[in-house]
């Protein structure tokens, strides 16, 4: 599939950089487009880019550029703003205006490819609200699947209706999803807090067959994965997440030398899981400092995960190798997770970036 699209970036710089396009002939299937200094080629399927700087990263976009972009209203366009949360990177499309997804979950992955479509973990939408909430959120994986939540994608959700709402300072919404009330809060760095609810630790409901081993529970059993033994504790988000710091080789995981495309898929799909699950390798370095790596169901490695990062603190606190309040290092960066005992509430703060605005054929 080519994917005809206008793409705008955010100013990072004061210096406007200037873009030459080259448009093809009839027989071309791309467009070159060269930004002048420093000199690098981007290449789009028929494409026209609208570009304001070399540079990928982002500070706060330019608040008239950017409504006048997310209000366009053009018929056969969707119009999208791509974000990411440390990495973990995703299309966010405004569907407040109808309670169902403007695109299916099989345009989802054509988006979601990063050779032929824009390139994301995901596809994420704001619909109306339902149940007395400000929004809905749902999200179509890369794979098509649909997973209840996504903590990154949520903080990355909050962002975009900000932007869309034009609210400024601390606030903070409901929202509704598939893992039930999610409350996210812009603070006042910029960041989001999000109040991710309680953990759900009953066997049966995150689910997973493995026998319940501590008040209904599974907390540090014995599972067979590739002929290696691992010690695993499960819990659900809203979404299922199997946690592992050891196994029989190893008592304590050196995360960066795990083979995780091999060991991650035979994971998500163990036949001890029924509704396949996200799977959380993890290192301590302190009693409030861990290191993760993950593999996502529906996704496979990404750079983070924000309900595997509050899975996990659970699981460190459960198994008594962590306290309630932690900082989970992920490929992509770091996110505070804190586990309040007063409420039994999980807090997740971490960061979500803009990086570009864009427009497609549907």
């Amino acid at each position: 599939m080519a994917i005809a699209a206008t793409i705008s970036l955010p100013i990072t710089s004061p210096t406007r950089r200037h873009v030459s396009l080259l448009r093809p002939s009839s027989s071309s299937t791309t467009t070159q487009c060269i930004l002048a200094t420093p000199q690098r080629t981007l290449k789009y399927p028929n494409s026209r880019i609208v570009a304001s700087s070399s540079s990928m990263s982002i500070d706060a976009p330019v608040k008239t550029s950017t409504f006048s972009f997310l209000d366009r209203k053009e018929s056969g366009f969707l119009h999208f703003a791509k974000y990411h949360g440390l990495g973990n990177d995703f299309v966010l499309i405004d569907n407040r205006d109808s309670s169902e997804p403007k695109i299916t979950a099989e345009k989802a992955v054509q988006l979601c490819d990063r050779n032929f479509g824009v390139g994301a973990d995901g596809v994420i939408f704001v619909l109306p609200g339902i149940n007395g909430t400000d929004y809905t959120m749902r999200i179509f994986n890369s794979d098509g699947s649909e997973p209840e939540m996504c903590g990154n994608g949520v903080r990355c959700f909050a962002k975009f209706v900000s932007q869309l709402e034009n609210l400024h300072g601390r606030h903070s919404f409901t929202v509704h999803t598939g893992a039930g009330l999610i409350v996210p809060e812009i603070v006042e760095d910029g960041n989001v807090r999000v109040d991710m609810g309680e953990p759900i630790l009953k066997s049966s409901d995150v689910p997973t067959t493995l026998p319940a081993n501590k008040d209904g529970a599974v907390v540090k059993a014995e599972l067979d994965v590739d002929e290696v033994t691992w010690n695993v504790t499960c819990v659900s988000m809203g979404n299922p997440h199997c946690i592992t710091f050891s196994n029989k080789e190893s008592q304590n995981l050196v995360v960066d030398e795990l083979k995780l495309a091999e060991i991650g898929p035979k994971f998500e799909n163990h036949k001890v899981f029924p509704a396949r699950t996200n799977t959380e390798f993890v290192q301590i370095l302190s009693n409030s400092h861990l290191k993760m790596r993950v593999w996502e169901r529906g996704a496979g490695a990404t750079l983070a995960c924000g309900t595997g990062a509050c899975a996990t603190v659970v699981a460190a606190v459960l198994e008594g190798r962590a306290g309630r309040n932690c900082t989970v290092d992920l490929p992509g960066g770091p996110l505070q997770i804190e586990w309040r005992e007063e409420d039994n509430h999980i807090y997740m703060t971490g960061s979500a970036d803009l990086v570009f605005y864009g427009s497609l054929p549907l």
